[in-house]
């Protein structure tokens, strides 16, 4: 959250508001829809991909039809908040597959965890296997999606 934020200019913008909708149209298809040429289109995605403000491009799956339909939102504090302990619960979430999301915050818990789990029993054996069974967890509180209303990648294009 310490990047140099990049200057972009309207067609910056229209480009990153069509990919973030589609990131698998052509180039020609895009350059189209922004009524830019496809060479200057082409120069700009990749000025915005090796800039890093384009991270990465995803294919965004419906979780359901995968069988992993229970989303979890679980809040964990850990017994002390020291940089070492902190790093390696992190090191922990960031490598365990059910979790799709890691964030630390500040004031409250340390860590709000977002996880995408076949049924209560797959979450049982989450809780258990990286939560419960780590000493330095304090406090583990879970919340479960009945729905979901907004879900959405896009990042704000000021």
């Amino acid at each position: 959250m310490t990047d140099t934020p990049i200057e972009l200019d309207d067609l910056d913008r229209r480009i990153l508001d069509q990919m973030q909708q589609n990131s698998a149209l052509t180039n020609q298809t895009l350059a189209a829809r922004v009524h830019a040429s496809a060479p200057t289109c082409l120069r700009r995605v990749r000025r915005l991909v090796d800039s890093g403000l384009i991270e990465r491009q995803v294919a965004i799956l419906n979780p359901g039809m995968l069988g992993a339909g229970l989303t979890a939102i679980i809040e964990i504090t850990l017994d002390a908040q020291t940089t070492d302990r902190l790093d390696v619960f992190e090191q922990e979430m960031i490598r365990e597959p059910s979790i799709t999301q890691c964030y630390r915050v500040s004031s409250g818990p340390d860590f709000i965890l977002i996880a995408q789990l076949a049924d209560m029993a797959a979450y049982q054996e989450l809780a258990h296997r990286a939560f419960t069974s780590h000493a330095q967890v304090r406090n583990v509180r879970s919340f479960f999606a009945t729905s979901r209303s907004k879900f959405d990648t896009r990042s704000i294009i000021f």
